[in-house]
């Protein structure tokens, strides 16, 4: 598991979330042929989370890009398709569509869940207020949800307030924000 999905998965976990990271969705031959990966093995999803009292099904794609240029809209605009390719579940709509279907039968079928998933893009860098607000209302009017620096630095204020637990994330959490 890759260290920024953990910490994103140790938030859901400590918000009342299931979670599984990363989670493997068996794509049949006919699946991988409608998404244009034929030989493609099976889909791998960064976080999947499932919340019980709501019966609420995440798929959470995780991008840290903390020492990187971070996030930018023209991955998701349209705009310049090499950045595109890196948001695969959000730009290409047959390929997310086929995937939450198989993932959620897959899961229906190990008796964990019974309904859709919803969207959303954890990331730990947005190259700028402007993307930022661009992509909130892309995300918005997609019904899919943004997680960006603020909603992460706000989380861990919380787990580091918050009671013990033996977790990479808490205890970084706790060294780096408690008085």
């Amino acid at each position: 598991m890759d260290a920024f999905e953990a910490v994103v998965g140790e938030i859901l976990h400590r918000e009342g979330y299931w979670v599984h990271s990363p989670y493997r969705v068996d794509l049949t031959k006919q699946e991988k042929v409608e998404i244009g990966r034929p030989s493609s093995p099976r889909w791998e999803l960064d976080i999947v989370a499932y919340k019980a009292s709501l019966n609420q099904v995440l798929i959470v794609e995780c991008k840290s890009y903390l020492d990187s240029y971070g996030v930018r809209f023209s991955g998701f605009d349209g705009s310049n398709p090499r950045v595109a390719k890196r948001y695969k579940l959000f730009n290409d709509e047959t390929l997310r569509h086929v995937v939450q279907n198989r993932m959620i039968r897959q899961m229906s079928e190990a008796g964990l869940v019974s309904d859709e998933p919803d969207v959303a893009l954890a990331c730990g860098k947005i190259v700028s207020e402007s993307d930022r607000e661009q992509l909130q209302v892309h995300f918005d009017e997609r019904g899919w949800m943004l997680w960006d620096k603020q909603w992460l630095q706000q989380r861990l204020m919380q787990m580091a307030a918050a009671g013990y637990k033996n977790s990479a994330a808490a205890v970084t959490a706790k060294l780096l924000l408690r008085d």
